[in-house]
């Protein structure tokens, strides 16, 4: 940043309903499913959305078979839309199947055991939460997993599926020292509506205050937090009836909430021969394992790879000044403690499981679920030793 004695810095997040995450969700759903029947199988799946119509493509090479039609529905149900009164209904809505096989160019290289394309990934860590993330990003997931939960739990019965939270966190001398701003978006039915019929009622607001973001953020908010509900006014439509989506739209909103650098590549609906998704995994895997063995406060980690070779072409730790340790004693130990190329990765991180639905929504980071192997921080003490026995202090 550039005045590290006092910043505001913003992130923000999106519920599963966001017709971005939707296309997200069920790209990540055909995935699960091949997977279930093929583990060898290559998954490169797109997912377009609009008002009646979805759109799915990509290029697979699996010999499983599947009825993507379903998946689709099943997905949709799931989320909540199965019924038009949140403007899009899994019943009825029309949907294209265009996936083709895999070129038999990509395929030729990856059958070499080398990358499934080119490009360069990012993995980032720092210490401003346990889960070793920024916390602006942290919080606006929370609050997206929130506005989910009432809603599917029927705390809040007027919630629909679509909605966008925002964080703003004040910083002072690199830290984080208050939430600032809070910002929610909310699709919901008619019957909170006030009397103009343009905005939701005062009770409504506050019911979301208390059962939302009280409840995420506790006491961290002060008198001095400003708090912002669907401030436009009513959010009555929503989803793909008046927004299209497509997967890999929110990338952003997948990593780290804009406070590192991202690569080229989105996540959804890859296998782990495209590095741009499970290279992007073993980054942040090595950033976490690097700041929690002390050796710096925050950490990012390039990885390159060129399409059909397997070693990266390229390794880079960045400790933004905060370093404990060089950053070439970092690199070395890094090449000789993980394992790099694509099988190594997908190996070690067990990334051939039907596993990754259920990353596609609040974040590919900084959750501490069973599945999430790329959150583990099991090489600590093997770096320290590496690293000429260092104990962080």
């Amino acid at each position: 940043m550039s005045n590290q004695q006092g910043y505001f810095f913003t992130s923000e997040s999106v519920t599963e309903g966001h017709p971005d995450k939707v296309c997200d969700i069920i790209s990540d759903s055909i995935l699960d499913a091949i997977l279930k029947q093929d583990l060898k199988a290559r998954v490169a799946c797109e997912t377009f959305i609009s008002k009646e119509l979805l759109i799915v493509g990509g290029e697979i090479k699996t010999s499983a078979r599947i009825n993507t039609k379903d998946i689709i529905k099943e997905a949709l149900k799931k989320i909540g839309y199965d019924r038009l009164s949140f403007g899009f209904d899994c019943n009825t809505c029309k949907i294209i199947d265009t996936i083709n096989t895999q070129s038999p160019d990509v395929a030729a290289g990856v059958d070499s055991g080398g990358a499934g394309d080119q490009g360069l990934m990012i993995g980032f860590a720092c210490r401003e939460t346990p889960e070793f993330m920024p916390l602006p990003i942290i919080l606006a997931h929370r609050l997206a997993k929130r506005l989910t939960e009432v809603r599917r739990k029927d705390i809040l019965q007027y919630l629909g599926p679509d909605g966008k939270t925002q964080v703003t966190v004040e910083y002072a001398d690199g830290k984080p020292k208050r939430i600032d701003t809070v910002v929610l978006s909310i699709q919901h039915t008619k019957e909170v509506l006030d009397r103009t019929g343009n905005y939701m009622t005062k009770k409504s607001k506050e019911e979301i205050v208390n059962k939302v973001i009280k409840y995420v953020l506790g006491k961290s908010i002060d008198k001095n937090t400003k708090i912002y509900i669907n401030p436009a006014g009513r959010f009555l439509l929503g989803g793909p009836s008046v927004d299209t989506g497509l997967t890999g739209r929110k990338i952003i909103v997948d990593t780290y909430g804009g406070m590192a650098a991202h690569g080229g590549g989105a996540f959804s609906g890859k296998d782990s021969t495209k590095v741009d998704r499970s290279a992007c995994y073993m980054a942040r895997h090595i950033a976490k394992n690097v700041v929690a063995a002390g050796f710096a406060d925050k950490c990012t980690v390039q990885l390159a790879y060129a399409i059909g070779v397997a070693d990266p072409v390229s390794i880079m730790v960045d400790t933004h000044h905060s370093g404990r340790i060089s950053g070439p004693a970092i690199e070395s130990a890094v090449r000789k403690i993980f394992p790099l190329t694509p099988k190594g990765i997908t190996d070690y991180l067990q990334l051939r499981r039907p596993i990754f639905a259920q990353t596609a929504a609040y974040g590919h980071f900084g959750r501490e679920e069973k599945d999430f192997t790329w959150e583990k921080l099991n090489k600590v003490s093997e770096l320290k030793r590496e690293c000429g026995g260092y104990v962080a202090g």
